[in-house]
């Protein structure tokens, strides 16, 4: 049992790599200085090396949707495009050399139509078969650059969607530095795209077990880590504090921070903490948190296998939480008799 002065352990899971501490933690360029350079843009648009990320208004949440086929991003060169000038486009950066996506050692941008324009670029058969998804449902799938480079066009493309005017004087803004400002033409105001700190964090005990919650819009067999946003004028060691005492009514000491993800749902980053139960007598709030369970290392294994918990998906930064304190990979469900792993129960058997 470890003294509730000793740091958590933060173990990485089984077969996952670790990256080297000299390599940039990202496999996409954004050349910010660059972009912000007047001219640019066109000189960018005019190379004709560079590809473009096709993106539409969509359904859900964050209410764009990107053209892909099922592994890879639909990226397409500029003699394919359709004809009209774009609603936005915006500059994503180089993808490296060594990356195995067909963008490799190119300038990427993202071009906004509307989906009736894209309708027809379909229609006149430009968009090799591919499907027009979210995020979500792409995330997984896709190459590591890849899915870094739609990440940042789906919570830039969001952000322009929502906010076309100054919020000072209400004049529509136009849209320089590449795409990444919003100018107001009436008082000169710059306006920059926003990101919503959250923390997100393990709870461990001095027993070593974990503390998971089930939201209440998960309907109560999923269960995570705690989470929340950082408010104004807020440390994120005191957000970490205040939303454990929140969520399930105990005290935390020793915040350590983890790791960081990109969450654009719509527009924030998951800021992953560990953290020490100092009670564990817990109470959940009622409203967003409807129960509260701690895990011993084989009782969690034995409730994923038996499905009667349900983790967070491998890409989540709550389930890298998770894992880093399980010591490995988290099992996988174990298939009912009455589905063979192949769908819902028969009825009747």
């Amino acid at each position: 049992m470890e003294s509730t002065a000793t740091p958590p352990r933060h173990r990485p899971a089984s077969g996952q790599s670790q990256p080297r501490p000299d390599a940039p933690p990202y496999r996409v360029d954004r050349l910010s200085e660059e972009r912000a350079r007047e001219g640019w843009m066109e000189e960018v648009l005019a190379d004709d090396r560079t590809l473009y990320l096709p993106l539409r208004p969509g359904q859900g949440a964050l209410g764009v949707e990107s053209l892909a086929t099922d592994r890879a991003l639909q990226m397409v060169e500029r003699s394919v495009l359709p004809a009209g000038e774009p609603t936005l486009h915006v500059y994503l950066g180089r993808v490296e050399d060594l990356s195995t996506s067909p963008a490799a050692g190119r300038h990427v941008v993202a071009i906004v139509h509307p989906g009736a324009v894209w309708g027809q670029w379909k229609d006149a058969g430009h968009d090799g078969g591919a499907r027009w998804a979210g995020l979500r449902a792409l995330a997984p799938v896709l190459e590591a650059a890849e899915a870094e480079l739609l990440t940042q066009a789906t919570a830039i493309a969001a952000w322009h969607a929502g906010h076309t005017h100054c919020p000072r004087c209400g004049a529509p803004t136009t849209v320089v530095q590449s795409g990444w400002v919003r100018l107001c033409p009436q008082d000169s105001s710059q306006h920059f795209p926003r990101t919503d700190p959250a923390i997100i964090v393990s709870v461990i005990d001095d027993q070593d077990r974990i503390l998971l919650g089930a939201n209440a819009r998960w309907g109560g067999q999923r269960y995570s880590t705690l989470a929340g946003f950082v408010e104004p004028g807020e440390t994120l060691e005191a957000a970490v504090i205040r939303e454990v005492g929140e969520e399930a009514g105990i005290v935390v000491s020793e915040p350590a921070y983890v790791s960081s993800q990109s969450w654009p749902f719509p527009a924030s980053i998951m800021l992953a903490f560990t953290a020490r139960a100092t009670q564990t007598s817990v109470r959940p709030d009622g409203e967003e948190i409807i129960a509260l369970r701690w895990f011993t290392r084989a009782e969690l294994a034995a409730a994923v296998r038996a499905g009667d918990v349900t983790p967070p998906t491998p890409l989540s930064v709550a389930r890298h939480l998770i894992e880093n304190w399980y010591g490995s990979s988290l099992p996988e469900p174990q298939a009912s008799p009455a589905t063979d792993g192949a769908g819902p129960p028969v009825a009747g058997r």
